[in-house]
């Protein structure tokens, strides 16, 4: 946790540094929405009966950005503070199976976790002729990196692991060369979370279901 701290402490000073240090450095705050849903990969008769259902987070923090004049192409980096929230059935399991029942009771969990995430994207801005002091629409794409603030419950049903990692791809507008307005679909690209062992068939090994994240943001920036 203190370690996690000192790299978010690091990063807004980079980040300040950075806009202040180059006059082609834009720094500005950012805050939004994401909607989370966890999948189960690789395992479909499970997945489905784990049923994660979509919840809504947030995320908050500061963002910079570097444009090259011109062309309209960036690349912008954050230092978010993100509450990823999930939502999921408990399946009850047949042990003395090897199959899973056809229907299977369940109790609805809530779960969520909080990060530091620093997303990452190239972005490239439309100059339209007559509007771009207006309005530029953008397309934009990059990694994001998550790491997990919380320790794991004793008796949680989902292990969360240290840090997640997806890959966003998205669009957005800029209005007055200041304000901008983002979507994004992040893939989840890394395992990030253990499901306990009560929970699967004897059949099944824990360690071979694929717990992924996808989600999506969508976010307001003002940069100065």
């Amino acid at each position: 946790m203190k370690q996690i701290s000192k790299i978010a402490l690091a990063g807004a000073l980079l980040l300040a540094g950075a806009s202040t240090a180059n006059a082609g450095w834009r720094f500005g705050i950012k805050a939004g929405l994401n909607l989370d849903n966890l999948k189960v990969a690789d395992m479909s008769d499970f997945k489905h009966s784990f049923d994660p259902d979509n919840r809504c987070g947030w995320t908050a923090g500061i963002m910079t950005e570097f444009e090259v004049p011109v062309v309209g192409i960036c690349a912008d980096a954050s230092l978010m503070y993100t509450r990823m929230e999930n939502s999921f059935r408990i399946p009850v399991l047949d042990m003395a199976s090897s199959t899973l029942p056809v229907n299977v009771a369940s109790d609805q969990t809530n779960a969520g976790r909080n990060f530091i995430e620093i997303p990452v994207n190239v972005k490239w801005k439309l100059n339209i002729p007559l509007v771009s002091r207006i309005v530029k629409p953008m397309i934009m794409t990059g990694p994001a990196f998550a790491f997990k603030l919380d320790k794991n419950p004793v008796n949680a049903v989902l292990k969360a692991k240290t840090c997640q990692v997806a890959w966003n791809i998205g669009v957005g507008v800029e209005l007055f060369k200041h304000l901008q307005v983002q979507g994004q679909y992040g893939f989840g690209i890394n395992k990030v979370a253990d499901i306990v062992d009560k929970l699967t068939p004897v059949h099944i090994k824990t360690e071979d279901l694929k717990v992924k994240n996808n989600y999506w943001t969508i976010t307001a920036a003002w940069l100065f």
